[in-house]
């Protein structure tokens, strides 16, 4: 079995970047401003070969933050045990400065949906994804941080805000919290809020990592802007702009620039984490 020191027992308050393996060779060689990794838990849930030989190789030289996206969280049925048992055995020999999922639901019965579906905040909800929460932090032994979703729409029978859910899930479990600022930015355009009255309502306080993407724009059937987070593109200005809004009440937090799909050659996603260097850098002084 694969075994590992850690060298960082929490994430750096700098840039990240998502790892992709076609960057591997130049991350080593010219990281630029980054200084911390993000990978995809279910991408490194297998026995051996060359991506977990690469991922204890950068583990040498980076904190590494691994960031679920197949646990379900949100999902109604009880969690896989066969999937949590990855999660540990990865969890277990990597120790990651950080691990996180997203506030979501991917599974229906015996079916898995290829996407992060939105909840209905209610207290029914609730209480089933702190129960959700509480298991998983006791299986794997580690504080787990919990994402804000992209929404594309809103669920009449909600009784809670977003940020007052986020923020008693939190209370109730002791979890912390991983606030994508993009996501943020796509949700208030699609529901009609103020994306700052959002950050300035946010428990801010249990915020272990912030997420930056890209996103898509497009239209809804009666014209009205409807963007899509695709995390295909380069970081747009009113969200470096809100990133901003954020860092100056949180203060310096790990940063992490995503970018999954239409991947850019090195230098392109350097350059996004060098702005976000900017953006922390500034807060700093």
């Amino acid at each position: 079995m694969l075994d590992a020191t850690p060298r960082y027992d929490r994430l750096p308050n700098a840039p990240g970047v998502g790892y992709k393996p076609q960057h591997f060779a130049q991350i080593l060689d010219d990281p630029g401003p980054v200084e911390w990794l993000e990978i995809h838990a279910e991408n490194y849930m297998g026995e051996g070969g060359r991506p977990l030989a690469q991922l204890r190789a950068l583990s040498e030289r980076f904190a590494i933050s691994v960031h679920g996206v197949g646990l379900s969280i949100g999902g109604e049925g009880p969690l896989d045990p066969d999937h949590l048992a990855r999660l540990k055995k990865l969890v277990g020999w990597l120790k990651p400065a950080s691990f996180s999922e997203h506030l979501a639901w991917s599974t229906h019965g015996a079916e898995f949906l290829n996407d992060l579906l939105p909840l209905p905040y209610t207290n029914a909800t609730l209480t089933r994804v702190a129960a959700h929460i509480d298991q998983v932090q006791q299986v794997v032994g580690r504080q787990m941080l919990l994402e804000n979703p992209s929404s594309y729409l809103a669920f009449a029978e909600s009784t809670w805000s977003e940020t007052d859910f986020l923020a008693e899930i939190a209370h109730r479990t002791g979890c912390g919290l991983l606030l994508d600022v993009n996501n943020v930015f796509v949700s208030a355009t699609n529901l009609g809020y103020s994306p700052q009255g959002y950050i300035d309502a946010y428990p801010l306080d249990k915020v272990g990592e912030i997420h930056l993407g890209g996103h898509d724009e497009d239209q809804d059937d009666h014209g009205a802007p409807l963007l899509i987070d695709s995390h295909g593109r380069a970081v747009v200005d009113p969200v470096w702009a809100l990133l901003d809004h954020t860092l100056d009440r949180s203060g310096p937090r790990p940063t992490l620039v995503e970018w999954d799909t239409d991947v850019p050659d090195w230098p392109v996603l350097a350059t996004e984490a060098a702005r976000a260097a900017t953006a922390l850098t500034r807060i700093a002084a």
